[in-house]
């Protein structure tokens, strides 16, 4: 992450692009290094106000200074990866036009940060879950059908904010480094259909 973004002066650069100091940033942060990601991302965005959430496995958080920071299921999702997901969410709806969302992505976050789609419950999630997991389905596999399933997956949490400017950041658990596989694409365009969801299936 600091390869990634770097401080100049009280201003930070992400890919290129400077957000001057004293700027508004929502912070999105899932996964398994989310809570390591977030204090690296603190403590070079010291001059911008950041808000937001990090969510994590058990036995993985760490104190952060700005950032609140909790901790959810891991492989299975549980009533706080739903939490989790709709504060996700909530944090991404929040920011306006004028600020700048952070999403910063690691291996485990499509169980950490989830929300049944209506019509499905958390049950009926983590069956689904279990079973893909038992049955040696790839990881390709299983978060395509997760991506149907989730109300942040499959580019649904990038399509809940009105920031104009969104960085996704993102540590790949995936051969490939396919972004729409990284924790389920949270910020990336669903390539897949729900034909593909049931053929896994």
């Amino acid at each position: 992450l600091r390869r990634a973004v770097e401080r100049d002066g009280g201003a930070l650069r992400i890919a290129g692009e400077t957000l001057p100091a004293g700027s508004r940033v929502s912070v999105v942060a899932a996964g398994k290094a989310a809570p390591a990601m977030a204090h690296a991302f603190e403590g070079v965005a010291e001059r911008l106000e950041l808000r937001g959430i990090v969510v994590t496995k058990d036995g993985h958080a760490r104190r952060l200074a700005r950032l609140a920071s909790c901790e959810a299921g891991h492989p299975l999702p549980d009533s706080r990866s739903v939490a989790a997901g709709r504060a996700a969410l909530a944090v991404a709806a929040e920011a306006s036009p004028d600020e700048a969302l952070v999403v910063l992505l690691s291996g485990g976050a499509s169980a950490l940060l989830t929300a049944p789609l209506p019509g499905l419950t958390l049950a009926e999630l983590r069956t689904t879950t279990e079973l893909l997991l038992h049955s040696g389905a790839e990881i390709t596999e299983l978060n395509c059908v997760r991506k149907h399933l989730t109300a942040v997956s499959g580019g649904r949490l990038l399509a809940a904010t009105r920031a104009e400017r969104v960085f996704v950041l993102v540590v790949s658990d995936v051969l490939g480094d396919d972004l729409g596989t990284i924790g389920s694409g949270p910020c990336a365009a669903d390539a897949s259909g729900y034909a593909d969801a049931l053929a896994v299936l």
